[in-house]
């Protein structure tokens, strides 16, 4: 069975960096077929994706809302993908999630994955 851990969330001040990670383990799972994506959600929002990278890490997605200032990166040895967020505001302020096996395009959508972690939280506060 699938499963995805983040990690990495925490409290940072406005213009502050962290860096998540989305490790996955279970069964026999590669990046080299499968897409990740991170979403997140503020509190009384809905889930919004921000990013993706496709299978193989060929390419890459990005929200408006994040654009120039998060970058996806993928470890396929490690089956492992990094969100790194610089420039954060209090606005990034949400539960981040990762998840595995859907369509890496322009507008990243929920329903088209299919595996997710339970998220970790971010925190952009002075």
């Amino acid at each position: 069975q699938l499963q995805l851990v983040e990690s990495g969330g925490g409290l940072v001040q406005p213009g502050g960096s962290l860096r998540l990670s989305c490790a996955a383990s279970g069964f026999t799972w590669t990046l080299d077929y499968y897409a990740i994506a991170w979403f997140r959600q503020a509190p009384g929002k809905e889930r919004e994706g921000i990013s993706c990278i496709s299978s193989g890490g060929g390419s890459t997605n990005y929200a408006d809302s994040v654009k120039g200032r998060f970058t996806i990166s993928s470890d396929n040895a490690k089956n492992t993908v990094y969100l790194q967020m610089n420039s954060l505001k209090p606005e990034d302020t949400a539960v981040y999630y990762c998840a595995v096996n859907g369509l890496c395009k322009e507008t990243i959508k929920v329903s088209e994955w299919d595996y997710w972690g339970r998220g970790t939280q971010v925190t952009v506060s002075s």
